[in-house]
């Protein structure tokens, strides 16, 4: 199968509709829950219940796209209804109706990221005898996503200061039907492939595809205590909120600089097992020196280490679901590691960590650099080229 060579820049749209709309309605979504009329408690029953949903919802999507054999149309009906539902939580009222609409649209939002991505990778991946075929770098598409991740928090700032929080969902609507026409010009080659006849059974058993969930789900879970009070800490050692929303917009530009520039070929060069190990050593180290001090220097430092413990971890996942998986399983693959690894991991890290710094502190960031190394072990033999579809 050949991929035609306007993918990329069809890509490219695909990934700048799509995390264009997460930063325009992800971030200020608990501010408008508030607005909305809901009390504390309510506000985080309905992102709890929204984030249980997604456990269901992604892999539900992903192995219907893989059984019909049509992810490209897969995709573009969740984006559409992630359009329609976004507009439900202005037609929502009180609890109940904000708590429906809140469990439409991550139902319907949970699967966009891992279809898309199992559409790249199977665009980059295509090998064909013909020297017209197009290739790119997953990475260029991943990164360019993360760009509009932060365009769209930009812009979401501005749309609520001219025009109230209540005109984000009309902006994430939008943005989510812009990745629905996007995704239905992608080309139609980049989506073909056999219908599935196993199931997520058969990668679950595969202990490739399990440890590489693991390591995944280690390294990435370990970012919760910094995500939940690293900004906390940092201002109560005496830093100004302007120094620490730099030291964040630090960290994303080292996401994005590695998704474009450093990781494809360092991931070449290294392999992607080697690359595992590689984040989580750079988790070891940045969340030991988080532990140790808040001096200003040393947060510049690790927070560079972004780049290697989530993008590079993230190149080096692709590059072995993308080789190890079946082709007829990919958006099954992609949604399991995607929700039930990372988003499950992800959750219990965040539930855990507000125990952890209650009780240690700093040293909660120790707990978290002892995630890094437990992965360590487990990296061994994640090259990503034995198949990942049955049992190993």
């Amino acid at each position: 199968m050949q991929v035609r060579s306007g993918a990329l820049p069809r890509f490219l749209l695909v990934y700048a509709a799509l995390y264009a709309g997460y930063g325009l309605t992800t971030p200020f979504l608990p501010a408008l829950l508030s607005q909305r009329g809901l009390s504390p408690t309510e506000v985080g029953l309905v992102l709890a219940a929204g984030t249980g949903i997604r456990l269901a919802a992604g892999p539900l999507a992903g192995r219907l796209a893989d059984r019909l054999g049509a992810g490209r149309g897969v995709l573009a009906a969740c984006a559409a209804l992630s359009a329609g539902s976004a507009l439900l939580y202005l037609a929502g009222h009180g609890f109940a109706g904000l708590l429906l609409a809140g469990l439409a649209h991550a139902a319907a939002t949970a699967p966009l990221a891992p279809l898309a991505d199992a559409l790249a990778l199977a665009a980059t991946t295509t090998r064909t005898a013909t020297a017209s075929t197009a290739r790119f770098a997953y990475g260029t598409v991943r990164g360019a996503g993360s760009a509009a991740f932060i365009a769209g928090i930009l812009a979401a700032g501005q749309v609520t200061a001219f025009l109230g929080l209540a005109a984000l969902p009309v902006a994430g609507a939008a943005a989510f039907a812009a990745l629905a026409g996007a995704t239905l010009r992608l080309p139609a080659e980049a989506a073909a492939g056999a219908p599935a006849t196993a199931g997520a059974g058969s990668l679950l058993r595969s202990a490739v595809f399990r440890r590489l969930v693991a390591v995944a789900a280690l390294v990435i879970g370990s970012h919760a205590v910094h995500d939940a009070f690293a900004v906390i800490r940092w201002r109560a050692a005496g830093l100004s909120p302007t120094t620490a929303s730099l030291l964040w917009a630090e960290a994303v530009a080292a996401e994005v600089l590695v998704f474009l520039l450093v990781g494809p070929p360092l991931l070449a060069r290294i392999g992607p097992a080697a690359a595992l190990a590689l984040a989580a050593g750079a988790g070891m180290v940045r969340w030991s020196v988080a532990a140790l001090t808040v001096a200003l220097p040393a947060l510049v430092g690790i927070q560079a280490l972004h780049g290697l413990t989530f993008a590079l971890l993230h190149l080096a996942a692709m590059r072995i679901l993308a080789e190890a998986v079946p082709p007829a399983l990919a958006a099954t693959a992609q949604t399991l590691y995607g929700t039930l690894g990372l988003g499950l991991a992800t959750t219990l890290a965040t539930l855990a960590a507000g125990p952890l710094y209650d009780a240690l502190g700093a040293g909660a960031f120790w707990v978290m650099a002892g995630t890094c190394a437990a992965a360590l072990p487990l990296v061994r033999g994640l090259s990503g080229t034995g198949p990942a579809g049955g049992t190993n």
